[in-house]
């Protein structure tokens, strides 16, 4: 099969601000003209795939490594690919490394784990809602979605909320949103990789009597004092990832969930008239409009190989777009339709195959809570903004809201409210 004839690959800046503010306009337009192109990322060179079919095979398919170590020095001289410290996490190894970091943390994600975790996201949920109800309005991504996800991986994980806005800044520079830059990247795994390491020191030196029974980060620690195999680069990496991993992508899937519900009246009187609907509701919100535009782990070719109907040489990246796949209305009917009760659900928000989300049913957990307690308690939500003036994070991977002023009906007593039980 012959390679597909290419123009001058397309820089995705060259698209802006259109893709930041809407992106699936564009993307439809790639998936339909050209499913498997090159296009430019922050100054690489990568093929994209944008079909749903193409990305879910691929995704299972060994000759696609996650381990960027085995791309071309040209891809791997690019900052936010090659950048060391903290980015030997899952997402960047292949199998028997990922099997075994996998391994290490999975059953901090269990059923019964997570359900541990239920009551204690109810109260923060409630104390959030508490703190703004009595005003009638509120900025639902900064005083509720950052906050509640924040909060409930850095318990999880054991790191402390103190210095969260410094935090998320340095997040922002090495995931290139909003005031990232890519030549930034360097600068900001020095900042995080450090920021980790005294944080693991400083465990160390005081550590819990019962490491079972502490911290994801306690038992990640004990686990390699034991003898495990785990590098101490690999527990800086595994911190980090859990700890960006499980904030960034839940804050904007409460975000974008709840901007989907306001712009489409119907869909949210539904959803109000039967909560039990939250949950299919969520696997729509992740279709729909999903916290990640793009994988945020680049493959790279280990051999020649199709995708689609493109050959595509050895030791070249790929990109998939999930946020394109979700939409493919070879898979989705109508796919533009914002629609809680549809039934096909097999989305790839969360990625598949061995790379997918470890996290994925703690995200549906928060976002369950985080529904159901603010339409419980702050009836009457509205836009306080024009859907269209709201403003995005600028990103190659993300997909966020930087706000979202609503308003809602003050109830009397909400001062007094207790958190909803599930």
């Amino acid at each position: 099969m012959k390679e597909q004839a290419m123009a001058e690959p397309l820089d995705l800046a060259s698209w802006e601000p259109g893709y930041t503010e809407n992106p699936y306009p564009l993307l439809a337009r790639l998936r339909e003209q050209a499913p498997v192109s090159k296009v430019v990322i922050d100054g690489l060179s990568v093929w994209l795939v944008t079909r749903y079919e193409d990305i879910r095979s691929a995704l299972v398919d060994p000759r696609l490594s996650n381990d960027p170590a085995i791309a071309d020095a040209a891809t791997r001289a690019v900052p936010w690919v090659g950048a060391g410290g903290v980015s030997r996490h899952m997402l960047r190894v292949d199998p028997p490394d990922h099997t075994r970091l996998r391994r290490l943390v999975a059953k901090a994600f269990t059923p019964r784990q997570l359900e541990a975790l239920r009551p204690r996201i109810q109260d923060l949920a409630g104390e959030l809602i508490a703190t703004f109800q009595p005003r009638g309005r509120a900025d639902l991504v900064t005083e509720f979605a950052v906050p509640l996800s924040f909060t409930v991986v850095s318990e999880l994980l054991g790191v402390p909320t103190i210095g969260m806005q410094e935090f998320a800044r340095w997040v922002n520079i090495y995931l290139g949103i909003d005031e990232g830059d890519a030549q930034r990247t360097p600068e900001a795994v020095a900042w995080l990789g450090d920021y980790m390491a005294r944080l693991i020191e400083r465990k160390q030196s005081e550590p819990v009597t019962d490491a079972e029974h502490g911290s994801l980060l306690d038992q990640l620690i004990a686990v390699r004092n034991e003898g495990e195999r785990l590098s101490h680069d690999e527990l800086l990496a595994m911190a980090f990832l859990l700890l960006v991993a499980g904030y960034e992508t839940t804050v904007h899937l409460i975000g974008n969930g709840l901007l989907s519900l306001l712009r489409n009246p119907d869909q949210y009187a539904a959803l109000r008239a039967d909560p039990t609907l939250i949950r299919p509701a969520i696997e729509e919100f992740l279709r729909y409009d999903p916290p990640v535009k793009l994988a945020g782990a680049l493959r790279v070719t280990t051999t020649e190989m199709t995708i689609g109907d493109v050959l595509i040489p050895a030791h070249q990246p790929v990109l998939f777009s999930f946020a394109a796949a979700n939409r493919d209305p070879a898979r989705f009917p109508d796919p533009d339709r914002f629609d809680i009760l549809r039934a096909e659900r097999e989305h790839l928000a969360f990625s598949h195959g061995i790379h997918i989300c470890l996290g994925a049913p703690l995200a549906r957990l928060e976002a369950e809570i985080a529904f159901a307690t603010l339409l419980a308690r702050c009836p009457g939500l509205a836009l306080a903004a024009a859907s269209d003036d709201l403003p995005w994070r600028r990103s190659r991977v993300i997909r966020g809201l930087k706000s979202l002023p609503v308003t809602f009906t003050v109830r009397e007593g909400a001062q007094n409210d207790r958190p909803v039980t599930g």
